[in-house]
């Protein structure tokens, strides 16, 4: 559905049931014990979204990613081929990490221990008195993680995938190519940590039936007459993934003074290249396990939630541009912009770290899910199937 003409059209409930209707166990949302099962079972199992294309835009260029939940350092670099490669962040002499610093370009690797050198493909340059150890070159090339692009995202797989993630994807990966993301050069990001479990604070930003309540004043433009709750026009589930289209009111009121004249000032250039769009219906994009993508209609952006433990997570918000600021107003609606994202994401906060309370304290066996929420259910279901495939693997080794 898209247009300014189209109507709004509730899902129905039976259209979802077949992803269960019955209450959820509450412990996976609390549990250190299930944590546990989650860092094998979803994340060292699954593609891990890492960064974009943009922070890596020249060959030479590096970035490096701390991956708390499988205590994992992660060196991503642009090879002298061109081509984007993933390694962990150790020398293959002892494990020394090889790099501390976020960012930067450069064409080797050396480690401040030994000395040892490689280059950007991962390969072993050199190391003082080599033929001392017996081993050739070829096999002291640094850990290699899988990795893939797709519309200008970086993936990386910790394990060995069954499939690529464009065959994973399936159509959503043409879709994902389609956003205005793999056309951006630059972002604002806003990075936060939370006292709460990774999936609950995921879904929150999966459902539409908080809105109203927490958000009264950002609701506007996804709620009118016919939509007043602000609920999706649909879902989709490919694999572990889900999608929604968001309805955005198309008699949305006009912003205030300074937030038109931020648009105006600063979000043409963005709205001409389709970072913001007119559409009625926007897409919002949930990669298992803990990446989302979504077209509003004043933001384009990204939501990564990451485990730190079993009741604490990071969350990364990026919003995606198109050139760099070329004035000092481009530069105030763009901090503008962000700043708005901030504010919204402030409202959440609080609430997602009671309802994390509320369920650790164990007063609760079970919670509900509605049919609005049918994205927080699919994904409770991916979850519980990895671990519990993860523990019977477990079993049958035992045996």
């Amino acid at each position: 559905m898209n247009g300014q003409d189209a109507a709004f059209e509730p899902v129905g409930k039976d259209e979802l049931a077949w992803l269960g209707t019955g209450p959820v166990p509450a412990a996976p949302y609390h549990d250190p014990d299930w944590f546990e099962l989650e860092r094998e079972a979803v994340f060292r199992r699954n593609w891990l979204q890492i960064g974009h294309v943009c922070e890596v835009p020249d060959r030479g260029s590096f970035i490096r990613r701390e991956v708390e939940v499988l205590t994992a350092s992660i060196l991503v670099t642009h090879g002298k081929d061109g081509v984007i490669r993933a390694f962990h962040n150790v020398c293959t002499h002892r494990g020394t990490q090889l790099v501390d610093a976020c960012e930067g370009k450069q064409s080797t690797f050396s480690c401040p221990y030994h000395m040892w050198t490689f280059g950007l493909d991962g390969g072993l340059i050199s190391a003082p008195d080599f033929e001392s150890f017996h081993v050739s070159k070829s096999d002291c090339a640094l850990p290699g993680l899988a990795c893939e692009v797709i519309g200008g995202l970086i993936f990386v797989h910790f394990g060995t995938p069954a499939m690529s993630l464009r065959e994973e994807l399936g159509p959503l990966a043409e879709k994902l190519e389609q956003m205005p993301v793999g056309r951006a050069t630059t972002f604002s990001e806003y990075v936060y940590e939370i006292d709460a479990n990774w999936k609950l604070t995921f879904d929150n930003f999966q459902e539409n039936y908080h809105l109203r309540f927490i958000h009264p004043a950002a609701a506007q433009p996804v709620c009118s007459a016919d939509n007043p709750f602000g609920y999706p026009v649909s879902y989709d589930f490919h694999g572990a993934h889900r999608a929604q289209r968001i309805w955005t009111n198309p008699n949305m009121p006009p912003p205030a003074p300074i937030q038109g004249e931020a648009f105006r000032r600063g979000g043409a250039s963005a709205m001409a290249d389709g970072l913001f769009g007119a559409e009625t219906v926007k897409d919002y994009l949930a990669l298992f396990p803990n990446f989302f993508l979504f077209g509003s209609p004043v933001q384009h952006f990204s939501h990564m939630v990451m485990p730190l433990a079993h009741d604490r997570s990071r969350g990364v918000i990026r919003l995606y541009w198109v050139g760099e600021d070329e004035s000092a107003s481009e530069r105030f609606a763009r901090e503008y912009v962000m700043a708005t994202a901030r504010d919204v994401h402030a409202e959440d906060r609080s609430v997602i770290e009671r309802g994390h309370k509320g369920l650790a304290s164990g007063a609760l066996r079970h919670i509900h899910f509605q049919s609005q929420e049918s994205l927080c259910r699919h994904m409770f279901n991916e979850v519980e199937r990895m671990v519990q495939a993860f523990r019977a693997e477990r079993l049958e080794v035992v045996r």
